[in-house]
C-alpha cells in the first residue's frame, strides 16, 4: 500500500470512528431524555375533596408533603363534606375530607357501589365556633338562644330581644349567616343546635367557612358559625352554655379536646377500603408529628393531643 493510500485509509477509519462516537453520544442523550421523561410520568396524583372546614389545612398539607415526596401531587378541592363523600362513593377521588361522620346510608352505599367498606381516619378536632362582630358586646350565648335565632319557628329576630345593643349599628335585626346544605358544618349545627329542625328561611347561606367569618366581620349585626381555625381580628368567638343562666364554656383547644365545649367535633378523612401505596403513605404522614403540627398551626386540635 502506498503512502497516499495509507493516508486515505487512516482518514476513512477515523471518520468511521467519529461517526460511531457521534451516534453513541446521540443515543446516550436520547436515552437520558427518555429516562427523564419516564421519571416525569411516574408522578402520582392524590385527589382530596370535601370539607371546607378542612380545605385550608389540606392545602397546607399538600404543599408541605410535596417537599417530603416530590413525586406525589396532592390536589385539594372543597365543596362540603357531602360533596367529598359523594365523590368518594363514585370512585372519582382518593380521599374525602369531612367535618362530620358518614351517615348510615352513605356507609351502605359505599359497600353497595364498590364492594368495600369506607375506612375512617380521625385526623383532629374542631370547635364549631359561633361568631359575632368584634364590636358586639355579647360574650356568651346558650344553645337555646341559638336555636331561637336560627331554627324555623324561632322567635328571636332582633338583638334587643337578647338585651344587646350594638354600638354604631343602624339596624337591630339579626343577620343570620349559615352554610349550604352540602356542608358537614351545616349538618352538625342542625343536629346539635337545632335538634334536627329546619333552618329559618332568610339566612345568608355561604359556600365556604372563610366566607361566613368574612361576612360576620363586615356586618355589625351578624351572627354565624364556622370552624375555630377561621377566626380573624374582625370577629369574636362566643362562649356557649347548654341553657341560659348556666356556666358558659369557651371554644379553646383544651375545652375542645375534653369536649367540655358543647359544639366540639371530630374531623375525618375517608378512603374506600384500606388505603395502600402513595395514599397510605400520605395519610400516615398526616397523622405523624409534622402533619399534626400543620393542623395545629391552622387553628385545630391535633388527634394526638391525648398522647
Amino acid at each position: 500500500m502506498t503512502g497516499a493510500s495509507t493516508q486515505v485509509f487512516n482518514l476513512t477509519i477515523r471518520s468511521a470512528i467519529n461517526l460511531v462516537l457521534i451516534a453513541l453520544l446521540m443515543f446516550t442523550g436520547c436515552q437520558k431524555k427518555s429516562d427523564e421523561q419516564k421519571e416525569e410520568k411516574q408522578v402520582t396524583t392524590i385527589q382530596v375533596k370535601g370539607s371546607d372546614t378542612l380545605v385550608n389545612v389540606a392545602q397546607a398539607w399538600a404543599e408541605q408533603y410535596k417537599k417530603v415526596a416530590p413525586t406525589v401531587d396532592v390536589e385539594v378541592s372543597g365543596g362540603g363534606s357531602g360533596v367529598g363523600i359523594a365523590a368518594l362513593l363514585k370512585g372519582t377521588i382518593d380521599i374525602a375530607s369531612a367535618s362530620r361522620n358518614m351517615k348510615q346510608e352513605e356507609i351502605e352505599a359505599a359497600k353497595r357501589n364498590t364492594g368495600k367498606d369506607a375506612k375512617n381516619f380521625t385526623i383532629g378536632y374542631d370547635a364549631l365556633a359561633v361568631y359575632v362582630h368584634k364590636d358586639n358586646p355579647m360574650n356568651e350565648i346558650s344553645l337555646d338562644q341559638l336555636a331561637a335565632i336560627f331554627s324555623e319557628g324561632g322567635e328571636t329576630t332582633r338583638w334587643s330581644q337578647l338585651g344587646v345593643t350594638i354600638p354604631g349599628a343602624g339596624e337591630d335585626e339579626i343577620v343570620r349567616v349559615s352554610r349550604q346544605s352540602s356542608s358537614g358544618t351545616y349538618e352538625f349545627f342542625r343536629e346539635h343546635v337545632l335538634q334536627n329542625k329546619d333552618f329559618k328561611l332568610g339566612s345568608r347561606d355561604m359556600n365556604g367557612s372563610k366566607e361566613v367569618v368574612e361576612l360576620v366581620g363586615n356586618t355589625k349585626t351578624a351572627i354565624g358559625y364556622s370552624g375555630m381555625g377561621y377566626a380573624t381580628p374582625s370577629v369574636k368567638k362566643l362562649s356557649i352554655s347548654s341553657k341560659a343562666g348556666e356556666p358558659a364554656c369557651s371554644p379553646t383547644v383544651e375545652n375542645t379536646f375534653s369536649k367540655k365545649y358543647a359544639l366540639a367535633r371530630s374531623l375525618h378523612i375517608y378512603t374506600m377500603g384500606e388505603p395502600t401505596g402513595a395514599v397510605k403513605q400520605f395519610i400516615d404522614w398526616i397523622l405523624s408529628v409534622p402533619g399534626q403540627k400543620i393542623l395545629e398551626e391552622n387553628g385545630y386540635v391535633p388527634a394526638t393531643a391525648a398522647n
